[in-house]
């Protein structure tokens, strides 16, 4: 399985055993609030808003919590939530680069978070530029069940599709499909009308290249690094250019 797939379906587990933390419940609400802000406060006529939705319904928040973020965002409902949107890089152990997404009201505070998290994990906060070279930004939509290669090809080449992977997707066989950031939109509606199963359509940040970690002690401790930056409240997203053999990720697990 390709490095960012494979980290993909760890942070979709993570997301589940976290589900009940209030923190997964602060970050989605933060998500919704901001794509509100962004565009129009109807999920229906805003494919950010309607993504976040999903994935707050996802996670298990309940409606009236996704309502008041909503209506945070389109400003009906008081509150002064002034999130930004600020992208952070550095490299954990071994050199590996490391992109993290965030939504922060104080960017200062969110900058000492992260670079305590880098240092105590063998790592570092890089200046802006240092990383994201590595990295393309692509629209993903996942998608299970039993795939036709022929009928999956003809219906994502309809939506602008640009590649896609077939690969396990929380255990399921499925796909992921690439496209430009600007086609995702697009492409989620034409696999949609090919009654595929989405079980997530996203902006993603892909390697151009993947680093092969097969040390245990420098994989433990990338995974607690990648854990930590996970944990900080102002995270949305973490992002790396590593990969590592499923019996490792197991081992390091039990």
């Amino acid at each position: 399985m390709a490095g960012h797939s494979k980290w993909a379906n760890i942070k979709r587990q993570k997301a589940r055993v976290d589900a009940a933390k209030s923190k997964i419940f602060t970050r989605l609400s933060r998500e919704i609030i901001v794509a509100a802000r962004s565009g129009l406060p109807d999920p229906e006529a805003n494919f950010q808003l309607r993504n976040a939705v999903a994935k707050a319904k996802a996670a298990g928040i309940p409606n009236d919590n996704i309502d008041r973020a909503i209506a945070k965002g389109a400003g009906t409902l008081g509150g002064d939530d002034a999130f930004e949107a600020m992208r952070y890089e550095g490299y954990g152990p071994g050199g590996v680069a490391v992109l993290v997404e965030a939504l922060t009201d104080n960017r200062n505070r969110t900058a000492a978070d992260l670079r305590v998290a880098f240092s105590k994990n063998g790592g570092n906060l890089g200046e802006t530029g240092c990383v994201s070279w590595m990295f393309d930004q692509k629209g993903v939509v996942a998608v299970t069940g039993d795939i036709d290669e022929d009928e999956l090809l003809e219906a994502s080449l309809e939506g602008g599709a640009e590649s896609y992977e077939l690969t396990d997707i929380d255990g399921e066989p499925g796909a992921e499909v690439l496209c430009a950031p600007a086609d995702l939109e697009t492409l989620t509606r034409a696999l949609q009308a090919g009654d595929y199963n989405i079980v997530e359509a996203q902006l993603r940040w892909i390697p151009s290249n993947t680093i092969e970690v097969d040390d245990w002690e420098q994989a433990r401790s990338l995974l607690k690094l990648m854990d930590a930056l996970d944990e900080l409240d102002d995270v949305q997203n973490v992002t790396a250019n590593f990969d590592m053999a499923d019996e490792l990720l197991a081992a390091i697990a039990s």
